[in-house]
């Protein structure tokens, strides 16, 4: 058996990231909507703290209910979603550049889906641990996810808004009349 993000042969393959490598992992990183706005100081210390992992085929890269420690961007290779809320196939594939388990680098939580490599999958591990290091000695950091996290809350806020909106109207609107109940009221 093997923890999710820990592969089941050989030993955990990773480094730290560095050099040129950097900038593959930068490139990725920018183009999700978390990290948008930061400085790229910010995001290359991100990069540089993370840990480059190598997934083999069939190794869990997230496992619905474990706690989850850290983040993952899918940086290289086929990586699929076998289990977790919405799935609309078997097996739906995860897109390079996709960050999985966001939350768990910022707080607690437990992973809502399971994600394994269908073939050698090269990622990014954002740990919680590391970026909150990195947030203690940037403040600024903090206080962009919190801004990020804030205006999400809000826009599932006013969809839900939405939604209520509709409910209020569709029970406000009379049912048609039934066949029945108009004969019976025909004299």
């Amino acid at each position: 058996m093997m923890k999710a993000g820990v592969p089941l042969s050989g030993r955990l393959m990773r480094d730290r990231v560095q050099g040129m490598a950097i900038d593959a992992f930068v490139q990725a990183m920018l183009k999700l909507e978390i990290f948008q706005g930061l400085k790229p100081l910010q995001i290359t210390e991100i990069a540089r703290r993370a840990y480059r992992v190598v997934y083999k085929p069939g190794d869990f890269i997230i496992r619905q209910d474990e706690d989850g420690d850290a983040a993952v961007i899918v940086v290289s290779g086929d990586a699929v979603r076998i289990s977790g809320p919405g799935l609309s196939e078997p097996a739906e594939p995860v897109p390079q550049g996709s960050l999985l388990g966001e939350m768990a680098m910022l707080i607690e939580t437990q992973h809502t889906s399971t994600v394994i490599a269908r073939n050698t999958v090269r990622a990014l591990r954002i740990s919680r641990e590391e970026l909150q290091a990195q947030m203690a000695d940037d403040s600024s950091l903090a206080d962009h996810f919190v801004q990020r996290i804030t205006a999400r809350l809000s826009t599932v806020l006013e969809s839900l808004k939405a939604i209520d909106a509709l409910v209020v109207e569709a029970s406000m609107v009379p049912a048609p009349a039934s066949r029945t109940g108009i004969a019976s009221h025909v004299h």
